[in-house]
């Protein structure tokens, strides 16, 4: 008889974001009448930027054309669409990345998921708390993680590294030592920011102790802040330590399209075997290629006209942001975040729980957001809002927030 992965059955209750749907769609049921503001899930919300939906465009009518038509993609990606993220992405900033080391895929989520298979399993993971779910569930999915503890909602294998107020919401280095470290900064779910020189100490950290840093700067569109790093690659040592994901979901809105990346230098090897070649394998076994189509959409982002329009994009949520900061400041809540992300993250008041202050904006304002105890054990007590709505309903948002 067929047996099942066990490690599924660990996994305590759903997807974080899935819980959340329910709770909407059966409050949206029984409460017809009302209009309900949903500033949860990070998904965008402008449509695609024109330079975008030209190169979409132009790529559909090739293939259209036998003499244009494409097949199957290569598994690492289109030459075109690497040289421009090699170029654009990490040379302008003084990054010594290759085209080779950049591996195009459907999405950093994906990419988050599965970088974990190159790994063996007695690896310990060491995570920021709170998390972006997907870094711990992978793993547990895999076998790593251990048991869980429903009383303190951790696993006895995972290294937690809580992000508090007290720390600016950025981890210390832990006090046990990891194999495989998950950062991402801009963080989701917190919105914090750590400057160069706290990243430098985490590559110095992990070159020191033979950790390697999965780093993931979906979020760097948004940095404004001079000293914030936009790659990990910044830093020196970083070749040997330390693979980045990269998403075109956040930057570029392709949230319904699907488009991202992962960079893996030649350097990074577990004792003489390449992480590079790892990845390239597992690539190449198990995935097609992201869309032609896709791709040609890609290379129009890193074009004159992309980056112009995707600026007032990413201006346009970060408008969102602010204005979301300082309403809620001027109702009296504790804020952060907001400055160098999309994302702003609030304490809930009168000593709250998490999802209790969900129930509460859901049912008094019918705003939606995402409690922070979904995102780990620190997030207790905290709620995490996003700027991706559109400008008018992140203004009536804050407004009924500001009534109650």
């Amino acid at each position: 008889m067929f047996k099942i992965n066990q490690n599924y059955l660990k996994l305590p209750g759903s997807y974080l974001f899935s819980d959340i749907g329910r709770k909407v769609n059966a409050y949206a049921a029984a409460h017809p009448d009302k209009r309900i503001i949903r500033l949860g899930i990070g998904d965008v919300t402008q449509p695609l930027a024109p330079a975008i939906i030209s190169a979409l465009h132009g790529a559909v009518e090739e293939m259209g054309d036998a003499a244009t038509f494409r097949g199957y993609a290569p598994d690492l990606g289109y030459g075109f669409l690497r040289d421009a993220i090699a170029e654009n992405d990490y040379k302008a900033r003084g990054c010594d990345i290759r085209p080779e080391e950049i591996f195009i895929s459907d999405g950093a989520k994906c990419d988050s998921g599965n970088i974990q298979e190159i790994f063996s399993l007695d690896n310990r993971i060491a995570v920021c708390d709170p998390v972006y779910p997907v870094y711990v569930d992978t793993n547990v999915m895999a076998g790593r993680a251990g048991c869980y503890d429903s009383r303190t909602e951790t696993w006895s294998d995972v290294i937690y590294m809580p992000c508090m107020a007290e720390n600016g919401f950025a981890p210390d280095l832990p006090k046990e030592t990891p194999d495989i470290i998950y950062l991402c900064f801009p963080n989701n779910p917190t919105g914090a920011a750590i400057t160069r020189g706290q990243l430098q100490e985490w590559v110095d950290y992990a070159n020191r102790v033979g950790s390697v840093i999965i780093y993931d700067a979906a979020y760097e569109a948004y940095i404004s802040e001079e000293d914030v790093p936009h790659s990990i690659y910044e830093c020196q040592g970083a070749r040997t330590c330390a693979i980045e994901l990269r998403s075109f979901s956040k930057n570029a809105g392709f949230t319904g399209v699907r488009l991202g990346f992962t960079v893996i230098p030649r350097e990074l090897k577990a004792g003489d075997v390449s992480l590079h070649s790892l990845w390239a394998r597992r690539h190449g076994t198990k995935y097609n290629g992201a869309p032609y189509i896709v791709q040609r959409a890609g290379e129009a982002v890193y074009s004159r006209e992309g980056r112009d329009q995707l600026k007032e994009q990413v201006a346009y949520y970060m408008r969102n942001a602010a204005y979301i900061s300082q309403g809620l400041k001027e109702a009296g809540y504790t804020v952060s975040g907001g400055v160098n992300a999309p994302y702003i993250w609030l304490k809930a008041p009168g000593g709250m729980s998490s999802w209790d202050f969900f129930d509460y904006l859901l049912e008094k304002a019918n705003v939606v957001g995402t409690p922070g105890v979904g995102f780990g054990p620190s997030g207790e007590g905290y709620f995490r809002l996003t700027a991706f709505g559109s400008y008018e309903n992140t203004v009536e948002a804050v407004e009924r927030i500001k009534a109650l």
